[in-house]
């Protein structure tokens, strides 16, 4: 009887005391469309240097689109696959690299390759500036998810001095 009187008072002052409150508003640092346009022309430009015509997607924090480039020979489908893997890294926090190697059939996160707007190849990279993730870059249209990467890699190098606002 004492154990179950003891036990309910617990509850009930666990009850009684307010729940740890967050604030109401976040704050977050983000990328300026300005800086967006650099990262995205840096990663263009890096590719066009090595012979690849590509297209380029710059998205925020949240995945939301801020810039799109294209070349003029990059295939049609290069603009939804580079901002795909984009969208991606941002909303998953991680390079679409290494989420092709934690994804592969039989492993078991192999389910993320089937949701919606995921591309999980190679090419997307997260922005971060304080440790903070502020966007990510993906790149598409080069041969292979290895070489996609390594202009958004090069994109990002290119702005890093501006990333610590």
């Amino acid at each position: 009887m004492l154990a179950r009187t003891l036990l309910a008072a617990t509850v009930l002052l666990m009850l009684a005391h307010p729940a740890m409150a967050q604030e109401p508003l976040a704050t977050y640092k983000s990328l300026s469309p300005e800086l967006a346009l650099d990262l995205a022309r840096a990663s263009l430009d890096d590719c066009r240097s090595r012979g690849y015509q590509v297209a380029v997607a710059v998205v925020d924090r949240f995945g939301g689109t801020q810039v799109i480039l294209r070349d003029r020979f990059a295939g049609a489908h290069t603009v939804s696959t580079a901002s795909g893997k984009a969208w991606t890294a941002a909303t998953f926090r991680t390079s679409t690299t290494e989420l092709n190697a934690v994804s592969q059939p039989g492993m078991m996160q192999a389910g993320i390759r089937n949701l919606p707007g995921a591309v999980i190849i190679g090419g997307g990279l997260i922005v971060e500036a304080g440790g903070s993730l502020v966007g990510a870059v993906g790149v598409s249209g080069a041969p292979g998810g290895d070489a996609d990467e390594a202009c958004a890699r090069a994109g990002i190098d290119a702005i890093r001095d501006k990333l610590e606002f």
